[in-house]
């Protein structure tokens, strides 16, 4: 006997549906947190750039020290990039020492390598089998017959030898 559940399907369908909508309002605050915490670390860092009114020296000077500073943003991003390459194969090796300790072993891909039966059969049976096994020598011989080929002849001879009830005759006897 299957037990009742003890919430009714409308009661579980409320909750449900109470459960997506509460999910959704957080989602949302979770994202307008987030752009707000953008928008206020970039404020911080990066200040508005007040343009109007330089000269065009001021603005040389401004567009080096930009450059400047993308520079030593580039130095880390490519720092940091190298920091982690590291550390990825660093777990990559220490995490293949573990099943090495642990004894399991990924197997490796296998390429796929042509083998003769000779080379098969010594695999498979190691070295019981001295001699080379030709299994074409084992197979049946079946002799093809050949067909009866008439021969070819000037047809206006055999028309005179074949007319008449001798011709008719011949031609019986031929075919027995």
């Amino acid at each position: 006997m299957k037990a009742k559940p003890k919430i009714s399907a409308s009661r579980r369908l409320f909750l449900k549906t109470k459960m997506l909508k509460k999910a959704m309002s957080m989602l949302e605050n979770n994202k307008q947190i987030k752009k707000d915490e953008r928008e206020r670390t970039l404020a911080e860092r990066v200040p508005p750039l007040q343009m109007s009114g330089m000269s065009l020296q001021d603005l040389q000077n401004l567009c080096k020290e930009l450059h400047q500073k993308i520079d030593v943003v580039d130095e880390e991003r490519y720092d940091i990039d190298a920091k982690v390459t590291k550390n990825d194969t660093e777990i990559q090796n220490l995490s293949q020492k573990i099943f090495e300790l642990k004894g399991k072993m990924k197997r490796p891909n296998l390429k796929r390598v042509r083998v003769s039966a000779d080379a098969m059969l010594g695999a498979l049976l190691g070295s019981k089998v001295k001699e080379s096994v030709d299994f074409k020598a084992n197979l049946k011989t079946v002799k093809k017959e050949e067909e009866k080929k008439e021969e070819v002849t000037d047809w206006r001879k055999n028309v005179d030898a074949m007319s008449g009830m001798e011709g008719r005759k011949k031609l019986f006897d031929a075919g027995q």
